[in-house]
């Protein structure tokens, strides 16, 4: 099932200097997710707390933004062609005035079936190849959840939370500032910190993830039309 995010390239989501091609996942990538997966990350997915593709960035090393945008335009590539079939019958502009669509096979995720089955569909073309419209409010120049955002907010000030006492005198609850803790080597930065301190966290029935889902949730700002613009020409 990890063997099909290559990078779609309708999207021209691609990490490029020039074109749309980027490097895109492959066999490989989906070699080292399931290794991660089915190791170090195993007993986060059997107790779930990694239960979204958004949570891979957290615990598999490698996995950024450019893998992560590969592996959810793949699963979601028959929403977005659908997405693309209603912008086409919206603006007709897609099919006038020389403009045309294709037909193109690929490899979509059936959630009835948990499997990839092969689907025929009709996209637009723009410049010679197929283009697949992403809604705008969809896309990020980066990662909201990322391993750094996550250890520096909710896995340390857990930390923090557990090593951290009431001064008898003050009243005052105490603990060592995050500086000191990244010092640390039981805590320095790094995927096995950030998957020992969420398994034990789970341990005492504190989800991590759905702590910095929350803190992730309530900082999201969608790009306004003008910050779209300045992505793209930053592109160009």
């Amino acid at each position: 099932m990890l063997q099909h995010f290559n990078e779609p390239k309708e999207t021209r989501l691609g990490l490029s200097k020039r074109g749309i091609d980027g490097h895109g996942g492959d066999d490989e990538v989906g070699a080292w997710i399931w290794a991660a997966l089915s190791t170090k990350a195993r007993a986060l997915i059997e107790v779930g707390v990694l239960k979204r593709v958004e949570h891979m960035p957290l615990f598999v090393a490698g996995v950024d933004k450019d893998i992560t945008s590969d592996v959810t335009t793949r699963i979601v590539f028959e929403p977005l062609a659908k997405f693309t079939q209603t912008m086409m019958k919206k603006y007709p502009q897609f099919t006038k005035k020389g403009h045309k669509t294709c037909v193109v096979s690929r490899p979509a995720w059936s959630i009835k079936r948990c499997e990839w089955i092969r689907k025929e569909l009709e996209l637009p073309v723009a410049v010679g190849r197929p283009l697949l419209l992403v809604p705008k409010h969809w896309a990020l120049p980066q990662l909201l959840m990322h391993a750094g955002r996550f250890y520096d907010t909710s896995v340390l000030s857990h930390v923090q939370e557990q090593l951290g006492v009431v001064n008898p005198r003050t009243g005052k609850f105490e603990t060592d500032p995050k500086k000191v803790l990244k010092r640390k080597k039981k805590y320095k930065r790094g995927r096995p910190t950030i998957v020992r301190i969420a398994e034990e966290a789970r341990a005492s029935d504190e989800d991590l993830v759905d702590r910095f889902r929350v803190f992730v949730d309530d900082k999201y700002k969608p790009l306004d039309d003008d910050k779209i613009d300045r992505q793209l020409k930053r592109r160009r």
